[in-house]
């Protein structure tokens, strides 16, 4: 079992994400009120806490959100995670659409430190099941099957959705 430890977002596309004690997740839109919402694979951004916290022992002074994640979770490897696994964050379910992605002309970060993880350890996630999600909220993979909990519960795989 993971933790929600940050939420972030930004109204704006190329700002800086900032944080938030919580936040309302659409079915298929992402965020209300995310720059990145919207009907596309990436809707929500992930990163786990102990990258970010590897990333800060090299000497980087990152805060939540400068990587431009939207969710930081504490206790499970989200890079390890293949594409297609369910999550349970609160609420609201995730599923994995995406593991990485190609960093455009280099960010602020790795011109400052020569490295940047969220090419290699960013997950993005639509979402499948809407909900309001608070920071310290539980976070956990889901099996096969599992209930889903929520305002829009489903057995996940059922095909009923």
């Amino acid at each position: 079992m993971g933790r929600l430890r940050a939420i972030c977002i930004s109204e704006k596309r190329g700002t800086r994400k900032t944080e938030r004690e919580k936040a309302v997740l659409k079915k298929d839109w992402g965020i209300q009120g995310d720059a990145h919402a919207g009907k596309w694979h990436r809707l929500v951004s992930l990163l786990s806490l102990e990258k970010i916290e590897a990333f800060r022992e090299k000497g980087a002074e990152v805060s939540y959100g400068d990587f431009g994640e939207n969710l930081v979770i504490e206790g499970i490897n989200l890079s390890s995670l293949p594409v297609g696994t369910k999550l349970q964050v609160g609420s609201v379910c995730l599923e994995i659409s995406q593991i990485g992605k190609e960093c455009h002309s280099h960010c602020e970060i790795f011109k400052k430190m020569g490295d940047c993880i969220m090419p290699r350890e960013g997950v993005f996630a639509v979402v499948l099941c809407s909900g309001e999600i608070a920071v310290g909220d539980e976070a956990h993979i889901l099996g096969s099957g599992e209930d889903v909990v929520g305002d829009e519960a489903q057995i996940l795989g059922s095909g009923d959705e």
